[in-house]
């Protein structure tokens, strides 16, 4: 299995490859589309947009955000929060997602070097996302939360 994976801020250039994420619809209710995100980092504050590459194709991509979100899961003002998480279909079962999530700490301790947490939200019936966090490292501390679609289990993960 390649796993040529690293992280990018999000640039004009991967636009192209964000117009043509086809996330089915039971994928889509955990999630929001790259470009939707992308137009709201442009009016959000701490609300950074993520680009997973995978052989330089973005193949992923995921929000990290400030307090304004972390707030909702965690009182550590020096925690990101992920959101948005996601991988092209055309991409899954590559070991991309677990890949991306190793590289995470490392990709923010390089970006933000004050930050010490990262911190999600992960709905109590997205159990593929819940065992490819747990895999990752990160580790259910027992917090819940309501969103829209019900219960979401609060994950942590410490950055050394």
């Amino acid at each position: 299995m390649n796993t040529d994976v690293r992280l990018d801020f999000y640039h004009d250039m991967y636009r192209k490859a964000l117009e043509h994420y086809p996330l089915p619809p039971q994928q889509l209710q955990f999630t929001g589309l790259p470009l939707d995100c992308v137009a709201k980092a442009e009016t959000e504050n701490e609300y950074y947009s993520i680009v997973i590459l995978y052989n330089d194709v973005p193949a992923g991509f995921f929000v990290l955000q400030g307090w304004d979100g972390v707030q909702t899961y965690s009182d550590n003002r020096e925690a990101l929060l992920i959101r948005a998480y996601s991988i092209n279909p055309t991409y899954q079962g590559k070991g991309i997602a677990k890949k991306s999530l190793e590289l995470l700490p490392t990709f923010i301790k390089a970006h933000f070097p004050e930050r010490n947490e990262i911190v999600l939200g992960v709905n109590h019936k997205n159990i593929p996302a819940q065992q490819v966090y747990l895999k990752a490292g990160f580790v259910d501390r027992g917090k819940r939360v309501y969103g829209k679609l019900g219960e979401q289990f609060v994950f942590h993960l410490q950055i050394q």
